[in-house]
Protein backbone atom coordinates (compact mmCIF):
# COMPACT_ATOMS: atom_id res chain seq x y z
CA UNK A 1 0.00 0.00 0.00
CA UNK A 2 1.43 3.25 -1.32
CA UNK A 3 2.31 5.65 1.72
CA UNK A 4 -0.40 8.78 1.97
CA UNK A 5 1.08 12.10 1.65
CA UNK A 6 1.45 13.91 4.75
CA UNK A 7 -0.98 17.28 4.98
CA UNK A 8 0.56 20.65 2.91
CA UNK A 9 0.85 22.33 6.38
CA UNK A 10 3.01 19.35 7.30
CA UNK A 11 5.25 18.94 4.44
CA UNK A 12 8.91 20.79 4.26
CA UNK A 13 8.29 23.42 1.35
CA UNK A 14 5.87 24.68 3.17
CA UNK A 15 7.19 25.85 6.32
CA UNK A 16 8.64 29.04 5.61
CA UNK A 17 4.87 30.21 4.28
CA UNK A 18 3.35 28.72 7.44
CA UNK A 19 5.48 30.56 9.97
CA UNK A 20 5.18 33.55 8.14
CA UNK A 21 1.73 33.42 8.06
CA UNK A 22 0.93 35.06 11.54
CA UNK A 23 3.07 38.26 10.42
CA UNK A 24 1.22 38.18 7.36
CA UNK A 25 -2.09 37.89 8.50
CA UNK A 26 -1.45 40.74 11.00
CA UNK A 27 -0.27 42.72 8.47
CA UNK A 28 -3.41 42.53 5.91
CA UNK A 29 -5.16 43.26 9.10
CA UNK A 30 -3.61 45.97 11.10
CA UNK A 31 -2.03 47.75 8.00
CA UNK A 32 -3.29 46.79 4.55
CA UNK A 33 -7.18 46.45 4.95
CA UNK A 34 -7.17 50.22 7.18
CA UNK A 35 -5.19 51.96 3.93
CA UNK A 36 -7.49 50.29 1.72
CA UNK A 37 -11.12 51.60 3.44
CA UNK A 38 -9.31 54.92 4.12
CA UNK A 39 -8.06 55.24 0.41
CA UNK A 40 -11.96 54.33 -0.51
CA UNK A 41 -13.38 56.67 1.72
CA UNK A 42 -11.41 59.65 0.35
CA UNK A 43 -13.34 59.27 -2.93
CA UNK A 44 -16.82 59.09 -0.92
CA UNK A 45 -18.39 61.80 1.00
CA UNK A 46 -17.91 59.52 4.35
CA UNK A 47 -18.92 61.56 7.55
CA UNK A 48 -18.74 60.25 10.77
CA UNK A 49 -22.23 61.76 11.84
CA UNK A 50 -24.04 60.19 8.74
CA UNK A 51 -22.77 56.27 8.55
CA UNK A 52 -24.68 56.11 5.01
CA UNK A 53 -22.59 58.55 2.99
CA UNK A 54 -19.65 55.79 3.29
CA UNK A 55 -21.30 54.65 0.49
CA UNK A 56 -21.78 57.72 -1.51
CA UNK A 57 -18.96 58.29 -4.36
CA UNK A 58 -17.86 61.36 -4.99
CA UNK A 59 -14.93 60.43 -7.34
CA UNK A 60 -11.96 63.15 -6.82
CA UNK A 61 -14.33 65.66 -5.13
CA UNK A 62 -12.83 65.97 -2.20
CA UNK A 63 -9.31 66.32 -3.66
CA UNK A 64 -10.45 69.11 -5.93
CA UNK A 65 -11.34 70.84 -2.80
CA UNK A 66 -7.80 70.23 -1.43
CA UNK A 67 -6.33 72.03 -4.22
CA UNK A 68 -8.42 75.24 -3.76
CA UNK A 69 -8.55 75.40 -0.18
CA UNK A 70 -6.02 77.97 1.09
CA UNK A 71 -6.16 76.55 4.57
CA UNK A 72 -4.63 73.27 3.90
CA UNK A 73 -1.75 74.75 1.59
CA UNK A 74 -1.20 76.93 4.62
CA UNK A 75 -0.78 74.55 7.06
CA UNK A 76 1.20 72.21 3.91
CA UNK A 77 3.05 75.08 4.30
CA UNK A 78 3.89 76.23 7.45
CA UNK A 79 4.78 71.88 7.89
CA UNK A 80 7.54 72.29 5.29
CA UNK A 81 9.08 74.92 7.31
CA UNK A 82 8.28 73.58 11.09
CA UNK A 83 10.24 70.46 9.47
CA UNK A 84 13.19 72.07 8.10
CA UNK A 85 14.13 74.18 11.35
CA UNK A 86 13.29 71.10 13.62
CA UNK A 87 16.06 69.03 11.41
CA UNK A 88 18.77 71.19 11.11
CA UNK A 89 18.19 72.44 14.89
CA UNK A 90 18.23 69.06 16.45
CA UNK A 91 21.10 67.84 13.79
CA UNK A 92 23.26 71.13 15.16
CA UNK A 93 22.17 70.18 18.91
CA UNK A 94 23.23 66.83 18.32
CA UNK A 95 25.95 66.95 16.78
CA UNK A 96 27.09 69.03 19.58
CA UNK A 97 26.18 66.66 22.24
CA UNK A 98 28.39 63.90 20.37
CA UNK A 99 31.17 65.53 20.34
CA UNK A 100 31.50 66.89 23.67
CA UNK A 101 30.03 63.38 24.90
CA UNK A 102 32.61 61.83 22.93
CA UNK A 103 36.00 63.86 24.16
CA UNK A 104 34.18 62.75 28.21
CA UNK A 105 36.73 59.79 29.25
CA UNK A 106 35.18 59.41 33.12
CA UNK A 107 30.79 59.17 33.32
CA UNK A 108 30.61 58.93 29.42
CA UNK A 109 27.95 56.10 29.75
CA UNK A 110 25.97 57.64 32.64
CA UNK A 111 25.46 60.78 30.39
CA UNK A 112 24.74 58.53 27.44
CA UNK A 113 21.76 57.32 29.44
CA UNK A 114 20.59 60.83 30.62
CA UNK A 115 21.00 61.94 27.29
CA UNK A 116 17.85 59.27 26.26
CA UNK A 117 15.39 60.69 28.49
CA UNK A 118 13.67 63.32 26.94
CA UNK A 119 13.15 60.65 23.94
CA UNK A 120 11.33 58.15 26.57
CA UNK A 121 8.49 60.45 27.12
CA UNK A 122 5.03 60.81 25.55
CA UNK A 123 4.63 63.67 23.29
CA UNK A 124 1.02 64.54 24.69
CA UNK A 125 3.41 64.39 28.05
CA UNK A 126 5.91 67.22 26.85
CA UNK A 127 3.14 69.00 25.43
CA UNK A 128 1.38 69.51 28.72
CA UNK A 129 5.18 70.03 29.90
CA UNK A 130 5.91 72.57 28.00
CA UNK A 131 2.14 74.34 28.18
CA UNK A 132 2.54 75.14 31.90
CA UNK A 133 6.07 76.34 31.08
CA UNK A 134 4.96 78.33 28.26
CA UNK A 135 1.82 79.49 30.43
CA UNK A 136 1.41 83.30 30.51
CA UNK A 137 0.39 83.53 33.89
CA UNK A 138 1.50 80.83 35.90
CA UNK A 139 4.46 79.75 33.42
CA UNK A 140 7.67 79.08 35.02
CA UNK A 141 9.68 80.86 32.05
CA UNK A 142 7.83 84.24 32.72
CA UNK A 143 7.93 84.20 36.32
CA UNK A 144 11.46 83.41 35.67
CA UNK A 145 12.08 86.57 33.55
CA UNK A 146 9.58 88.96 35.47
CA UNK A 147 11.52 87.97 38.90
CA UNK A 148 15.16 88.98 37.26
CA UNK A 149 13.89 92.39 35.69
CA UNK A 150 13.97 91.02 31.96
CA UNK A 151 10.64 91.54 31.45
CA UNK A 152 7.72 93.93 32.96
CA UNK A 153 5.32 91.79 32.28
CA UNK A 154 3.65 88.50 30.86
CA UNK A 155 5.30 87.47 27.55
CA UNK A 156 1.91 85.76 25.57
CA UNK A 157 4.13 82.93 24.51
CA UNK A 158 1.33 80.86 23.41
CA UNK A 159 -1.38 83.39 22.13
CA UNK A 160 1.52 85.71 19.83
CA UNK A 161 1.66 84.03 16.31
CA UNK A 162 5.26 83.70 16.21
CA UNK A 163 6.22 83.14 19.58
CA UNK A 164 3.96 80.20 19.99
CA UNK A 165 5.59 78.86 16.60
CA UNK A 166 8.54 78.80 18.77
CA UNK A 167 7.29 77.71 21.57
CA UNK A 168 6.36 74.02 20.01
CA UNK A 169 9.72 73.99 17.59
CA UNK A 170 11.56 74.11 21.25
CA UNK A 171 9.48 71.27 22.78
CA UNK A 172 9.93 69.32 19.75
CA UNK A 173 13.08 69.93 19.61
CA UNK A 174 13.83 69.51 24.08
CA UNK A 175 12.34 66.16 22.95
CA UNK A 176 14.13 64.62 19.94
CA UNK A 177 17.78 65.72 19.91
CA UNK A 178 18.73 62.98 21.94
CA UNK A 179 17.59 60.70 18.50
CA UNK A 180 20.72 62.67 16.56
CA UNK A 181 23.10 63.29 19.65
CA UNK A 182 22.94 58.44 19.63
CA UNK A 183 22.98 57.99 15.94
CA UNK A 184 26.02 60.40 15.43
CA UNK A 185 28.10 59.54 18.88
CA UNK A 186 27.40 55.75 17.65
CA UNK A 187 29.21 56.92 14.45
CA UNK A 188 31.72 58.63 16.04
CA UNK A 189 32.61 55.48 17.89
CA UNK A 190 32.56 53.38 14.57
CA UNK A 191 34.87 56.26 13.13
CA UNK A 192 38.53 54.17 12.45
CA UNK A 193 41.50 56.45 14.35
CA UNK A 194 44.06 55.87 11.51
CA UNK A 195 42.95 58.59 9.36
CA UNK A 196 42.60 61.03 12.54
CA UNK A 197 46.07 60.15 13.46
CA UNK A 198 47.16 60.49 10.11
CA UNK A 199 46.21 63.98 9.71
CA UNK A 200 47.13 65.39 13.03
CA UNK A 201 51.31 64.50 11.87
CA UNK A 202 49.98 65.93 8.62
CA UNK A 203 49.62 69.31 10.70
CA UNK A 204 45.88 69.61 9.94
CA UNK A 205 44.05 71.98 12.22
CA UNK A 206 41.15 70.88 14.41
CA UNK A 207 38.63 72.07 12.53
CA UNK A 208 40.66 70.40 8.74
CA UNK A 209 40.16 67.16 10.88
CA UNK A 210 36.52 67.91 11.26
CA UNK A 211 35.79 69.38 8.09
CA UNK A 212 37.06 67.06 5.95
CA UNK A 213 37.55 62.98 7.70
CA UNK A 214 35.10 63.43 10.31
CA UNK A 215 32.11 65.15 9.22
CA UNK A 216 31.71 63.41 5.87
CA UNK A 217 32.32 59.49 8.10
CA UNK A 218 29.46 61.31 9.94
CA UNK A 219 27.20 62.31 7.17
CA UNK A 220 25.50 58.56 6.77
CA UNK A 221 24.60 58.62 9.89
CA UNK A 222 23.07 62.37 9.77
CA UNK A 223 21.02 61.16 7.13
CA UNK A 224 19.29 57.97 8.76
CA UNK A 225 18.90 60.14 11.33
CA UNK A 226 17.08 62.75 8.93
CA UNK A 227 15.08 60.23 7.46
CA UNK A 228 13.62 58.75 10.65
CA UNK A 229 12.86 62.53 12.20
CA UNK A 230 11.48 63.75 8.84
CA UNK A 231 8.68 60.93 9.38
CA UNK A 232 7.98 61.74 12.64
CA UNK A 233 7.95 65.50 12.30
CA UNK A 234 5.81 65.14 9.44
CA UNK A 235 3.53 63.24 11.25
CA UNK A 236 3.65 66.21 14.30
CA UNK A 237 0.27 66.25 16.10
CA UNK A 238 0.66 65.68 19.61
CA UNK A 239 2.07 68.49 21.07
CA UNK A 240 0.61 70.94 19.06
CA UNK A 241 -2.51 69.89 19.49
CA UNK A 242 -1.87 69.80 23.85
CA UNK A 243 0.25 73.62 23.64
CA UNK A 244 -1.97 75.64 21.37
CA UNK A 245 -4.70 73.40 19.16
CA UNK A 246 -3.37 75.39 15.97
CA UNK A 247 -3.94 78.40 17.44
CA UNK A 248 -3.77 81.10 17.45
CA UNK A 249 -6.30 81.24 14.55
CA UNK A 250 -4.50 78.77 13.00
CA UNK A 251 -1.83 80.17 12.94
CA UNK A 252 0.13 76.73 14.39
CA UNK A 253 -1.31 74.51 12.79
CA UNK A 254 0.27 71.85 10.84
CA UNK A 255 -0.92 69.23 8.30
CA UNK A 256 -2.21 66.28 11.02
CA UNK A 257 -3.77 68.88 13.13
CA UNK A 258 -5.58 70.31 10.18
CA UNK A 259 -6.40 66.80 9.25
CA UNK A 260 -7.88 65.56 12.77
CA UNK A 261 -9.78 68.70 12.81
CA UNK A 262 -11.67 68.26 9.86
CA UNK A 263 -11.73 64.73 10.51
CA UNK A 264 -13.10 64.25 14.14
CA UNK A 265 -14.05 68.01 14.97
CA UNK A 266 -15.87 68.49 11.92
CA UNK A 267 -16.74 64.96 10.97
CA UNK A 268 -15.67 64.73 7.14
CA UNK A 269 -13.74 61.90 7.22
CA UNK A 270 -13.51 61.54 3.08
CA UNK A 271 -11.85 64.86 3.10
CA UNK A 272 -9.75 64.03 5.78
CA UNK A 273 -8.25 61.05 4.79
CA UNK A 274 -7.67 62.53 1.15
CA UNK A 275 -6.01 65.05 3.09
CA UNK A 276 -3.92 62.20 4.79
CA UNK A 277 -2.97 60.46 1.28
CA UNK A 278 -2.30 64.22 -0.40
CA UNK A 279 0.47 64.71 2.96
CA UNK A 280 1.98 61.59 2.49
CA UNK A 281 3.49 63.04 -0.49
CA UNK A 282 5.71 65.03 1.72
CA UNK A 283 6.77 62.23 3.63
CA UNK A 284 7.80 60.57 0.47
CA UNK A 285 9.92 63.07 -0.63
CA UNK A 286 11.41 64.26 2.50
CA UNK A 287 12.41 60.09 2.60
CA UNK A 288 13.89 59.83 -1.20
CA UNK A 289 15.48 62.72 -0.62
CA UNK A 290 17.24 62.03 2.46
CA UNK A 291 17.85 58.34 1.29
CA UNK A 292 19.39 59.71 -1.90
CA UNK A 293 22.29 61.56 0.37
CA UNK A 294 22.34 58.28 2.12
CA UNK A 295 23.29 56.48 -0.92
CA UNK A 296 25.73 59.38 -1.68
CA UNK A 297 27.11 59.93 1.02
CA UNK A 298 28.07 56.13 1.83
CA UNK A 299 29.26 56.12 -1.61
CA UNK A 300 31.71 59.22 -1.04
CA UNK A 301 33.03 57.35 2.22
CA UNK A 302 33.98 53.91 0.10
CA UNK A 303 31.05 51.70 1.27
CA UNK A 304 28.50 49.77 -1.17
CA UNK A 305 25.52 52.00 -3.12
Amino acid sequence: MANKPPPFWQRERYTPYILLLPAILTLIFVVLMPLLFSLYTSFTGYRLIRPESLYQWVGLRNYERIFTDGDFWSAFGRTIIFLTIVLNVEFLLGLGIALLINKITWGQRTLRTIMMFPMMFSPILVGYQFKFVFNDNIGILNNALQSLGLSAGAIPWLVDTYLANFAIIFAEVWMSTSVFAILLLAGLFAMPRDPLEAAKVDGCTPWQVFRHITLPFLMPFVFIAMTIRSLDVARAYDIVDVMTGGGPAGRTELLWTLIARTGYDNARMGQANAMAYVSIILSIAFTYYFFTKLIAARTYMGGAA
